[in-house]
């Protein structure tokens, strides 16, 4: 298919006259229209469609289609139905009354181009745009930012059933491609185990049986990879997707002792963030939070919060599920920065921050982190016992420290964190601290007290952060973070975001793209029509708390 340009400035006059006539009071999609204009153009999507070959349809149309099915949770089908049959959408798309639409499978297409190009942001970036240049979204002032997890396409599997599965899927994968050479090779007791998905064989319930049965599935998928590697097998198998998943799940949940395939510990399993965790779908991974474990991914939404304007969300950050919150932070703000719209101050929860991130966050791109900072995670420290960091002096430029007591610091060394990050070491003397009558609430070790320090810059804005978030200004000033939950809970309940609809990061990024730039129609159409925020529900038992 080729683009050829159509100009959608225009609406033809007798749609407008009849939509007019039929919508005195208008609607959401003809509000829309009306405040943002064309939201998109052809030349939006050139890079997604050669210069040659039939004439595509608009990509500019099929965009506004797209975000318009998910405003309003409509299939494919019933899509392309409302494009030839409703008139409000008829006047969003500048259609005639005659025009009769296209096939549903168009929008299927439509979203694999822009998955293909990663232009699934492109289209939530061209919403945020109309509705700034209409001076419904600006930068500064305050946004705020949280997470909630989504659950993959596919259905859960315990190890047992992955490797089993995985070891089905690679055998029907080469008995397509090479079935005599397989049949030759698979003896009789591998039909009864691999023929049917784990779920209809009834596997073992008892916990020796099933790693009993787990051992030999791995003694099996290991006979099934020296034979695909054997000079006897045919070339091609090896570069079979199943096969390469095959070997690389083996490798991950097997191991050899003393010759013998045998399940690893779970402790000797890779981290969850390359850990595969299904054959059907190879980048979703297991992620968790507090009670919380799902498999699939993460999507982190930021958004305006101020009252005297529309709350749209600004960015949408799809990761899998095992990415911790303060490591997407940069990736928002740089995002945040190239659309010109980084907010004075950024309110977050407690997974987002630490002394690095604020520090960054104000020295890189000017904004001011806003959220809770951990205490200390000094068990004692936590009791009020013993001295933390903050009950020492620190010379930095004397490279050393003076303890409670009034001792001084004899060692004073560079050097890195487990997580990378630069810190400094700081050890006082045994003897001195032997001999310290304050030793008892300072110190345990026999070598003296350790204090592990962040760089200046990072360290002083961790003792201000503490002091700060216990003073009734900082909560107040916090406090409107919490709204933010019930963005996540529209996105949720009424824009399916917790549950993936496709296979794949990447397609799953373009529907939490288009998910986005509905929720924003949605709340542009509220703020249009003086519809107020919803008030926070409470249980009917809840609402008769005594006062105080």
């Amino acid at each position: 298919m080729s683009l050829r340009g159509v100009d959608l400035s225009e609406i033809p006059e007798e749609t407008v006259r009849v939509a007019r006539a039929v919508f005195p009071k208008s609607c959401l999609a003809m509000r829309i229209r009306d405040v943002l204009g064309p939201v998109f153009t052809d030349a939006d999507f050139d890079g997604l469609f050669p210069t040659r070959g039939r004439p595509a349809v608009s990509p500019a149309r099929l965009a506004l289609v797209s975000v318009l099915q998910f405003a309003e949770g409509l299939t494919d089908r019933q899509a392309a139905h409302a494009v030839r049959s409703r008139l409000d959408w008829k006047y969003a798309l500048s259609l005639e009354l005659t025009d009769t639409g296209f096939n549903f499978s168009v929008l299927s297409e439509f979203r694999d181009r822009l998955a293909g190009s990663d232009a699934g942001r492109g289209v939530f970036d061209a919403v945020l745009r109309a509705a700034g240049e209409a001076g419904l979204v600006k930068a500064g002032k305050r946004q705020r930012t949280d997470a909630t997890h989504v659950l993959a396409v596919t259905r859960d599997l315990n190890r047992l059933e992955f490797v089993v599965e995985t070891l089905r899927v690679a055998l029907n994968a080469i008995a397509s491609q090479a079935g005599d050479w397989l049949a030759a090779l698979a003896p009789p007791e591998w039909f009864d185990r691999y023929s049917a998905r784990p779920e209809d064989t009834g596997l073992p319930s008892r916990w020796a049986a099933r790693l009993g049965h787990g051992d030999q599935c791995g003694v099996d998928g290991t006979v099934l990879l020296n034979a695909v590697w054997s000079r006897t097998a045919p070339p091609a198998l090896r570069r079979l997707p199943a096969v390469e998943l095959l070997r690389q799940t083996w490798v991950q949940q097997f191991q050899h002792v003393d010759g013998v395939v045998r399940w690893r510990e779970p402790r000797n399993t890779p981290p969850a963030l390359i850990r595969l965790r299904t054959p059907h779908e190879t980048e979703a991974r297991t992620g968790s939070k507090r009670d919380t474990g799902w498999s699939g991914y993460k999507v982190h939404l930021s958004e305006t919060c101020e009252p005297d304007a529309p709350h749209l969300i600004t960015h949408v950050h799809t990761v899998p599920a095992p990415v911790n919150d303060f490591v997407v932070l940069e990736d928002i703000h740089g995002a945040l920065a190239e659309r010109g719209l980084l907010p004075d101050e950024h309110l977050v929860d407690a997974g987002y921050v630490d002394a690095q991130q604020i520090h960054h966050a104000r020295r890189d791109h000017g904004v001011e982190l806003v959220g809770p900072v951990k205490t200390t995670s000094v068990k004692e420290q936590v009791a009020g016992d013993f001295f933390d960091n903050s009950r020492f002096t620190i010379d930095w430029e004397g490279h050393q420290a003076v303890c409670p007591g009034g001792r001084t610091s004899v060692s004073w060394l560079s050097g890195r964190s487990r997580h990378g990050t630069p810190v400094t070491r700081v050890r006082f003397g045994a003897r001195e601290c032997a001999a310290c009558e304050l030793r008892s609430s300072c110190t345990d070790c026999k070598t003296g007290r350790n204090l592990t320090l962040r760089p200046k810059a990072e360290h002083d804005i961790l003792q201000q952060a503490r002091i700060e978030q216990d003073t009734d200004h900082w909560r107040s000033r916090y406090g409107h973070r919490a709204g933010v939950e019930g963005t996540i809970s529209q996105a949720v309940q009424a824009f399916g975001m917790r549950r993936s609809r496709y296979r794949g990061l990447t397609k799953t990024r373009v529907q939490h793209h288009l998910a986005g730039a509905a929720i924003n129609l949605a709340r542009l159409d509220a703020w249009l029509t003086g519809r107020p925020l919803a008030r926070t529900r409470i249980t009917p038992f809840a609402a008769f708390r005594p006062a105080g």
